[in-house]
């Protein structure tokens, strides 16, 4: 910390040890900052909900998108409709939570909620693929915002340490409905009617909620916040080296699999390269940021967690661990109604039994890491879980009728990937200071997103590959039947019809095993979480909140000084 961060902490601390434990007096009592409880209830709500529609977008499409890519006559290149939105949320979460100290909470929050539904209703006007394509940033852009901010204000309007326990392990059971029902509801509205009320329902049934929110938000001596920073102090280079590379390098691998030995020409190499140069840029600059304007620059991405082994492990197993859940859930629906002829209700029902894994695990992580540190062997349990899963899921065979124990391998992965997101979340925000834990939870967030985002550029890659190799080089099929399959496998002979079965097939085992073999990197990163000494979370807790009263404490001292200093000056 800078001086004069220290000194205000220290100040307030000081005050608050003069003056005592606060008063246990009515709500609005001057040393206790108490939410009624209308407005804790209605903001509570209102914000996990819009948690629940930003999340629940990043997967809706997994079981729409064979039928997105027929009715807009490009099934090629329709993943960029998932990475499109994923992308954008990757890149705008951690600017969004530091916009979010410039313009206040409340504004930031609104206006995401706004440029959510605006551009929602946007893709499901789109007549293009480019048009969808660009809806769907401008959609992830809002939804960066309502993911981010959901988890700074909760902490805000709720810090004491034991409503900090209970809000996380709701959120965390919002998380996982979350995944668990966006490929089920994706798949039910795309076979019940036009894919297109994806994106249209969410305009309808987020209008009371963002009433809800403007109407709940409380008084400036019922919250507890910092003061506003200045747009000057923004990292802007450090969000467009985030942004730059993240892009990409998730290009690269989406675009690879698109042309006949793309792997080796400069469309997959070039973009690679200088994604990866980027991102030792952006960890110099961060230097650079530290050493000279930590005091007065919001940093993407701070030196200072860099520095903590722990938090990068965390860090480090999220973005691993993004890369298989994600693959998982974008091709699984593809294979089942490719190979096994289903529809996109029956692809989206088929993975409950994952997505129901992920939400049991969660809750599980969460209540046995709410008191006692059992954080590493969470994390390390996950990670073996999810590689077994995805070891398992490579060796489906070509058969029509579905599989009875794909459903088994699927709650393998499910416990493994629920196992690991919720306890890195926790871990996370144990393991960095209270000023930072804005941008550690947007840090994590984002790492998450982006380990997904290369998944589901990877599976392209992969399925573009074998498609070249297996169907197109043969003159089995030509590129312009792949591009509506649906339609032009009513004309196909059963020879070509097996062909593209077995492709298929093939694409989704070797994906699946590159996704064991990352969640096996992933095993070895948990290692990077281990300590020996174990945290007492409940007293890290209290800390924190101790620290975040000292923070306001001495702003409050700063201020009266400052008008005192200015009464004494006017008189003399």
């Amino acid at each position: 910390m800078s001086e004069q961060e220290l000194s205000t902490l220290a100040s307030g601390i000081r005050g608050m040890e003069e003056a005592g434990p606060p008063p246990r007096g009515p709500p609005g009592a001057p040393n206790e900052r108490v939410l009624p409880k209308w407005r804790l209830i209605c903001l509570f709500v209102s914000i996990c909900f819009g948690l629940f529609l930003s999340l629940i977008d990043t997967t809706i499409v997994a079981t729409a998108l064979f039928t997105i890519g027929e009715d807009l006559e490009t099934t090629n290149s329709v993943n960029w409709v998932a990475l499109a939105y994923t992308l954008s949320y990757l890149c705008c979460a951690v600017l969004f939570a530091r916009m979010a100290d410039v313009t206040g909470r409340r504004n930031a929050y609104v206006a995401a909620f706004i440029i959510f539904f605006a551009f929602s209703l946007g893709c499901g006007f789109a007549q293009t693929l480019n048009q969808l394509i660009a809806c769907r940033v401008l959609q992830g852009i809002g939804g960066s915002g309502l993911y981010s901010l959901a988890f700074v204000i909760i902490v805000e309007i709720a810090p004491q340490p034991k409503m900090q326990q209970l809000t996380g392990a709701i959120i965390g059971a919002v998380v996982a409905m979350a995944g668990v029902l966006g490929p089920v509801v994706g798949g039910a509205i795309t076979h019940g009617t036009t894919w297109r009320w994806i994106f249209w329902i969410n305009a309808p049934i987020g209008i009371l909620p963002l009433v809800t929110f403007i109407i709940a938000w409380p008084k400036p001596n019922q919250i507890y916040h910092r003061e506003r920073r200045a747009l000057k102090q923004l990292d802007f280079l450090g969000a467009g080296l985030v942004i730059a590379a993240s892009v990409l390098v998730v290009f690269s691998f989406q675009e690879a699999g698109l042309g006949a030995d793309a792997w080796n020409q400069a469309i997959f190499v070039a973009p690679l390269v200088v994604g990866v140069v980027l991102w030792f840029a952006l960890f110099g600059w961060e230097v650079l940021a530290a050493r000279f304007w930590e005091a007065t620059l919001m940093t993407m991405f701070p030196l200072r967690l860099i520095k903590r082994r722990v938090f990068m492990g965390h860090f480090v197993t999220t973005l691993l661990a993004g890369f298989p859940y994600f693959m998982v859930i974008y091709s699984l629906p593809l294979r089942i109604q490719v190979v096994n002829e289903r529809s996109q209700l029956t692809a989206g029902v088929s993975l409950m039994p994952m997505l129901g894994a992920v939400a049991a695990a969660s809750t599980i992580s969460g209540s046995l890491n709410s008191r006692k540190d059992f954080i590493f062997p969470t994390l390390l349990v996950g990670a073996i879980l999810m590689t077994i899963g995805t070891a398992a899921l490579s060796s489906l065979d070509n058969t029509i009728p579905l599989p009875a124990k794909m459903y088994g391998f699927e709650v393998f992965v499910g416990m493994g990937f629920g196992l690991m997101v919720s306890t890195v979340s926790l871990g996370a925000s144990l393991e960095c200071e209270l000023r930072d834990s804005t941008v550690a939870q947007g840090i994590v967030a984002q790492a998450r997103v982006l380990g997904g985002s290369i998944g589901i550029a990877a599976s392209t890659s992969i399925l573009g590959t074998l498609q070249n190799s297996h169907l197109i080089k043969p003159h089995l099929i030509t590129a312009s039947q792949l591009e509506t399959l649906q339609t032009s496998a009513r004309t196909m002979t059963p020879a070509q019809i097996s062909a593209v079965r077995q492709t298929y097939s093939d694409s989704f085992s070797e994906g699946m095993k590159v996704c064991a073999a990352i969640s096996g990197a992933c095993v070895i990163a948990t290692l990077l979480t281990f300590k020996r000494q174990k945290m007492d979370i409940l007293g890290r807790r209290k800390e924190q909140y101790i620290e975040n009263r000292g923070w306001e404490a001495g702003r409050r001292q700063g201020k009266e000084v400052n008008s005192q200093s200015q009464i004494g000056s006017e008189a003399s």
